[in-house]
């Protein structure tokens, strides 16, 4: 009876744990946990923590809640000038819905990978085609990759699948004729630099015309004004010494200052003899008349 008694005690005991353990479920901070019953999802827990279930009769399983990179594997693409290209590009997704992300992936990373992989090249197809090759040069560090993005949409909504972004590792050509596009567009730019370059240089001698223009202008009337104010005061001067010759009280004055200049004159180029005649104001005063 006693050996009895442990065996039943023990396999009490063993019961116990089994239904305890078969029904506790814990989630953590950075996954899903879905329950099942006969196959059908019955719960979804999205916070961590310890939660119930019931042992045998419904199972869990678990899905990632974090953001999830894939890198997609390289493909050729065509662009609209009908030049071929390698595109490398990976993505930022995750799981928006896990409900259905297990109904129609059956809760598989790998087939969601698959999904998003050919609906990430069918956009870049479709992108692509629309561009020609040196504008996806151009545009390969940003544009394009959310071009991509938005022609995504929301085809994955229904997977229960957002991408969040879509980046393009490399968007390359192949080496047999890299070198003959790149020469191209050094031509290319080239040539647009020269033009600039001689737009410049005309709007800068036509610049430099019209200012030597102006100077011109300005010193031609620079140059009349100045003769206008020399004849004015050439005039003013002749008016004064008219004024003060017919004025008797400084006739004598301005004689004498007439005298002086005219001596002056006579003394200039090493000349050091003075004539002057008996009337002239300044033998006047030295005689003392």
């Amino acid at each position: 009876m006693k050996r009895a008694s442990k065996f039943i005690t023990l396999l009490l005991i063993f019961a116990i744990m089994f239904v305890v353990g078969g029904s506790l479920v814990i989630t953590y901070p950075d996954e899903y946990t879905i329950i099942r019953q006969f196959g059908e999802i019955v719960r979804v827990t999205d916070t961590a923590g310890v939660s119930l279930k019931l042992p045998v009769i419904q199972t869990s399983s678990t899905l990632p809640k974090s953001l999830q990179l894939y890198d997609i594997p390289e493909s050729d693409v065509i662009t609209k000038d009908k030049k071929s290209m390698i595109a490398d590009a990976f993505v930022l997704w995750k799981i928006s819905d896990p409900i259905l992300f297990t109904r129609h992936l059956n809760g598989q990373v790998a087939q969601a990978q698959s999904r998003i992989s050919a609906s990430v090249f069918s956009s870049m197809k479709s992108v692509i085609s629309n561009m020609d090759q040196t504008e996806i040069i151009e545009n390969r560090n940003g544009k394009l990759a959310q071009d991509i993005r938005a022609n995504i949409g929301s085809s994955l909504d229904e997977y229960g699948i957002e991408v969040l972004a879509v980046e393009t590792k490399s968007l390359d050509m192949p080496d047999d004729n890299k070198q003959a596009v790149y020469d191209r567009m050094i031509s290319e730019r080239n040539n647009i630099a020269a033009s600039y370059t001689a737009q410049g240089n005309s709007s800068a001698q036509k610049i430099k015309n019209d200012t030597t223009k102006e100077v011109s202008v300005m010193k031609s009337q620079a140059k009349a004004e100045a003769e206008k104010i020399k004849a004015e005061g050439e005039a003013q001067n002749m008016q004064i010494l008219s004024e003060a010759y017919n004025d008797t009280s400084k006739a004598d004055f301005y004689n004498f200052v007439r005298s002086l200049d005219a001596a002056k004159a006579s003394l200039g180029n090493g000349n050091n003899t003075l004539l002057l005649d008996k009337s002239s104001p300044i033998t006047q005063i030295f005689y003392g008349y």
